[in-house]
C-alpha cells in the first residue's frame, strides 16, 4: 500500500472501527498527513483563509485518525482500550510508538 492510496483508505474508512489496518496504513497514514498539514499550516500563516482551513482540516482529520488506530491496534492484537496509553506522561508516547510499530498478529482462524 503506497501513501496516496493509505490516505484515501483511512478517510474513505473513517468511521469503521471493525476490521484490521496495516503498519504500512498506519505509516503512510500518519507520514502523508504530516505533510499535508506542514502544507495547510504554511496556507494558514498566509492568510485568514488558509487558516480556516486548517482548522477544518484539524477537525475533520480526528476521525480518520482514530478508526485508523483502533483498526492498527486491533491488527497487532491489542483491544481499543490501548489507545489511552500515550496519556500516561513520559512513558506513554513512547510506549504509544512502540505499540505502533509492532508487526501484526496472524489470526487463529485463518
Amino acid at each position: 500500500m503506497g501513501p496516496a492510496e493509505a490516505f484515501t483508505t483511512a478517510w474513505r474508512k473513517a468511521f469503521t472501527y471493525g476490521g484490521k489496518a496495516t503498519r504500512a496504513e498506519y505509516w503512510w497514514f500518519f507520514l502523508t498527513q504530516f505533510i499535508v498539514i506542514l502544507v495547510l499550516q504554511s496556507l494558514g500563516n498566509a492568510s485568514e483563509f488558509g487558516a480556516v482551513l486548517f482548522l477544518f482540516y484539524g477537525v475533520a482529520s480526528i476521525f480518520p485518525n482514530l478508526s485508523l488506530v483502533v483498526r492498527r491496534l486491533r491488527d497487532i492484537g491489542k483491544q481499543w482500550q490501548w489507545i489511552f496509553i500515550s496519556l500516561v506522561p513520559f512513558i506513554g508516547g513512547i510506549w504509544f510508538i512502540i505499540l505502533m510499530c509492532q508487526p501484526s498478529v496472524l489470526d487463529e482462524t485463518n
